[in-house]
């Protein structure tokens, strides 16, 4: 791949973007560009055409490197500053004029590859994030931001010796590329990648396997496993009465732990669960059972990581602490007690967004700390508490701080429920938008709206006496179908704000 971007006359900080599921192909060109001295510009498999066509397109980028079957709705387009497109697959040429085909390139040994080391403030990686804020920004990644997060990770991280890694989550997203794949390639430890689409049945076929070491995971596919496969059981007239017993409900605790550490292979160290929250009912029950997990806290902006603790110190509903070469605050006068926005500085954090200063001014200070638009809290001994989104808070009718996030724990705990967004209409008054989980209602023989809204009200009654008279849901309202995530499965808020209004 160096003999071709020589040939192809691509220049030292040029762009060449990368579209395809995770593959080792994926992983080569990725090690190939970095040391040839290019820009990685990684594009989500999950974007659609005119996203890709932007991104292309505002990068810059000289070169792509595309799954044939992703490249297939661009055959027709035309961006001028691209000289060609190779597959993912087998390199061959997908589109372009007079280039070269990669079968046709000398191909080098390995005495020949030289790879100079990259100054710390070079442009390494420009990453677009999906974000739940609207429009995707070209994050700039310097290979300093690359090497703090794997240096943490050699640092700190448990990985026995002859350790596996499952690579699942998005390549082309920071958590997953950072640490199913950068980190444990320079720690030698061997990685297999999914290239499906990773639906529970299959990782779970592949956690059995594999038996990895250690697991990265986002909350939506444990949450999926407790409410479809542990709920149920747990909600049972007869296991109510064995966890009464406090002889039998260890056994029983002991018994679950045991399954869900096989569901995913049992031989992990710990599971580390980032890009979203975690529902404070999931992460309970995970904790009560003795189940070997952490949250950890990051961001596309920090490449990605900012605050992980290891599971023997994971203390309920925290993020960890600040990690390595980092420094983390909260914008406001008392840390430990008034929610703020959350600030953070140090060697993880971005150059800024590309082409686009007035949006870089907007989160990074003059004085270096960046605002991650994040509420939060750290207590005494430095854990890092989140509250919510500052962007996502709801003024109530009185002036009072209504998190959404909160509500919506308590909404997802509903078994009649799969997902709920909480937003407020032109009163300031909370409506939930609630997707009904279809299997449970049909086994509960509610077949027509009208029965589900009947239960619906009956749940909303339930859940505003656990809440604030000011946090109290006015309505719900059933949308028709999922809601629309980015690949990292976390909801597009921005655009179901307006629904009720």
């Amino acid at each position: 791949l160096h003999n071709l971007f020589d040939e192809l006359q691509i220049e030292k900080g040029e762009k060449i973007a990368i579209m395809g599921r995770n593959t080792s192909h994926w992983a080569i060109a990725y090690v190939a560009i970095v040391t040839y001295g290019g820009v990685v510009v990684p594009i989500l498999p999950d974007f659609k055409e005119d996203e890709v066509l932007n991104i292309l397109e505002h990068s810059e980028s000289v070169l792509a490197l595309m799954n044939d079957k992703l490249f297939a709705p661009l055959e027709n387009t035309n961006i001028p500053h691209l000289k060609g497109i190779y597959s993912l697959v087998d390199f061959n040429v997908l589109q372009g004029e007079n280039i070269p085909q990669y079968a046709e390139v000398e191909k080098m040994q390995p005495d020949d590859l030289v790879c100079n080391p990259l100054p710390g403030d070079v442009l390494g990686v420009l990453s677009y994030t999906s974000g739940t804020s609207g429009f995707s920004k070209g994050v700039m990644l310097t290979a300093h931001n690359l090497y703090s997060n794997v240096q943490f990770g050699l640092d700190t991280l448990t990985l026995k010796k002859g350790g596996e890694v499952l690579s699942f989550l998005p390549l082309a997203h920071a958590f997953g590329c950072a640490f199913e794949f950068l980190w444990p390639f320079c720690a030698g430890a061997p990685i297999h990648f999914v290239e499906k689409i990773p639906s529970p049945s299959l990782l779970v076929k592949a956690f059995k396997e594999i038996r990895p070491a250690i697991i990265f995971m986002v909350p939506l596919i444990i949450e999926k496993i407790y409410k479809k496969q542990l709920q149920p059981v747990l909600e049972s007239p007869k296991m109510r009465i064995l966890l009464r017993i406090p002889i039998l409900k260890q056994f029983v605790y002991k018994k679950i732990r045991k399954k869900l550490t096989d569901t995913f292979g049992g031989n992990f160290y710990q599971m580390i669960i980032g890009g979203a929250a975690l529902n404070p009912e999931v992460e309970a029950f995970l904790q009560k059972i003795g189940f070997p997990f952490t949250v950890g806290y990051g961001m596309t902006e920090c490449a990605p990581l900012i605050s992980y603790v290891d599971w023997k110190h994971f203390k309920k509903q925290s993020c960890g602490k600040v990690v390595h070469r980092m420094q983390m605050k909260i914008d406001s006068d008392y840390a430990e007690n008034h929610v703020g926005e959350i600030l953070v500085k140090g060697e993880n954090v971005m150059l800024g967004y590309y082409k686009n200063e007035d949006a870089t001014k907007e989160v990074l200070r003059k004085d270096g700390w960046l605002r991650t638009g994040d509420l939060g809290i750290i207590d005494k001994s430095g854990l890092l508490f989140i509250r919510g989104r500052s962007k996502n808070m709801i003024l109530g009718a009185s002036g009072q701080n209504i998190y959404p996030e909160e509500i919506e724990a308590t909404v997802n705990n509903v078994p009649m429920i799969m997902e709920s967004v909480v937003v407020d209409d032109d009163e300031h008054r909370i409506v939930a938008l609630v997707y009904p989980d279809p299997d449970y209602c049909a086994e509960q023989g509610w077949d027509t709206a009208e029965k589900i809204a009947e239960q619906l009200e009956d749940e909303r009654k339930n859940i505003n006496a656990q809440l604030p008279a000011y946090k109290q849901i006015f309505k719900m309202v059933v949308v028709d179908t999922e809601f629309e995530k980015t690949p990292k499965r976390s909801i597009k808020r921005y655009l179901y704000n307006d629904y009720a209004k």
